[in-house]
């Protein structure tokens, strides 16, 4: 087998930190055997910073890995990998490729906390999972998480704790919701969830100021939120295979408001002075929460019951994309003042690639 090595282990051998067994088909037992003469015989395993194992036939690690305390660089993809060793905490592992193999949640190491917390990327693509590690958490300096084309069901709620995050890839997965804490990934500058099941996403992904590149194709999505468009960093958004792009809806269905939704906005369109102690102190709440058409030639207000209404806002001189707004009324349709406000009010930060089909 050709590898980085020599017979010795002077101060030449120590300047070579990279030990290659990638592309020779070598299953478990070669790679045991080859890693036991570098720990056991060459008493060399100090040396090495990056391992590179992709493209063989291992199945399972050797435990001797936990003798490679200077490992930074480990590459295990394209194996037959079912378990990965609970080792990693005594290596200063900076990046962990492990994608393409068949690891299951169960065949996770407990912690994939390393010593002095070093790992910044992890790549678990390509595997069985069908959850959210929970043990990912602990990798509070993680920068780069590729999870794609696993069986995941659901994003936690506790992603906001990966606050460091510039890559999150979750594409080819079966997600159908995306919390609301994905808003607190504010480092992160692409985020891949193409692939799914996701029907709508949550208003605070607005949050993301850094993110570059919005991949969304293949999911059920049938509007995007309204502040997209502020997104200044954002030069990429795949929309392809949506809902929203093969066909849209005006409007919808407005079923008859309720008196209190009539009084409600009687009060607040004509400024009607409510006295402390006046009304019930719910009734006030009731009209605090009072939110204005889009309508800039309306001044009407509207509390639960609302008229959804798709808007096309030019991006780029070529694409629309529509975003989901609301109305007071479907009088409010009216088409013309739409067009004027786009017209006037330019968005200077256009993406330059929107893909639609």
């Amino acid at each position: 087998m050709e590898y980085y090595t020599s017979d010795s282990c002077d101060s030449d051998f120590r300047e070579q930190k990279t030990l290659d067994l990638s592309n020779q088909m070598i299953d478990t037992l070669s790679i045991s055997a080859e890693m036991r003469s570098i720990v056991d015989e060459k008493d060399c395993a100090e040396s090495y910073e990056i391992i590179l194992l992709y493209n063989n036939r291992i199945q399972s690690l050797p435990n001797f890995l936990n003798r490679f305390c200077n490992l930074k660089i480990l590459n295990v993809s394209n194996n037959r990998l079912t378990v990965l060793p609970d080792v990693f905490k005594n290596c200063p592992l900076t990046t962990l490729v492990a994608k393409h193999n068949q690891l299951t949640n169960e065949s996770l190491p407990k912690s994939f906390y390393t010593a002095k917390n070093t790992l910044r990327e992890l790549n678990l693509s390509g595997n069985q999972l069908n959850l959210f590690p929970e043990q990912i958490f602990e990798l509070t300096h993680l920068k780069y998480l590729y999870l794609g084309s696993n069986k995941i069901v659901n994003i936690p709620k506790d992603i906001w704790k990966l606050s460091g995050l510039q890559i999150l890839s979750l594409g080819g997965n079966q997600i159908i919701e995306v919390p609301e804490n994905v808003g607190h990934l504010t480092s992160l500058q692409a985020l891949v969830l193409s692939d799914n099941l996701i029907e709508q996403l949550p208003a605070s992904i607005t949050k993301l100021k850094n993110l570059r590149s919005l991949l969304l194709h293949k999911n059920r999505l049938k509007t995007l939120p309204t502040q997209i468009i502020k997104l200044k960093c954002l030069t990429e958004l795949s929309l392809r295979d949506n809902p929203l792009v093969v066909r849209f809806v005006r409007d919808m269905t407005l079923q008859p408001p309720s008196l209190l939704e009539l009084a409600g906005r009687t009060v607040k369109l004509h400024n009607i002075p409510i006295e402390t102690g006046g009304i019930p102190k719910t009734l006030i709440n009731y009209l605090q929460a009072a939110q204005c058409c889009v309508n800039p030639k309306c001044k009407g207000v509207f509390f639960d019951n609302r008229v959804e209404h798709i808007k096309f806002v030019d991006f780029c001189g070529k694409y629309r994309i529509p975003l989901l707004q609301y109305l007071c009324s479907s009088k409010c349709i009216t088409g013309s003042w739409e067009s004027r406000e786009v017209d006037s009010n330019p968005h200077p930060h256009m993406m330059r690639k929107v893909l639609l089909g």
